[in-house]
C-alpha cells in the first residue's frame, strides 16, 4: 500500500510540473488516502504482535 501511495505522489509531482494542477490535486488527495490508511493498518498490526507474545 506504501508503494501505491508512493506511486500517485510521483504522478502527481510530475502532473504539476508539467501544469496539470487537477490532475495533481487528485493524484495528491489519493496518495495522501493512501499513506494513512498504510499507517493505520501498521500501527494495528504492531499491536496486535505485542498482544499475541504475550
Amino acid at each position: 500500500m506504501l508503494h501505491y501511495a508512493v506511486v500517485f505522489l510521483v504522478i502527481a509531482l510530475i502532473a504539476a510540473v508539467f501544469g496539470f494542477g487537477g490532475i495533481a490535486a487528485g493524484a495528491v488527495g489519493i496518495a495522501k488516502i493512501l499513506f494513512f490508511v498504510f499507517v493505520i493498518m501498521a500501527i494495528v498490526t504492531f499491536v496486535l504482535g505485542l498482544m499475541n507474545k504475550r
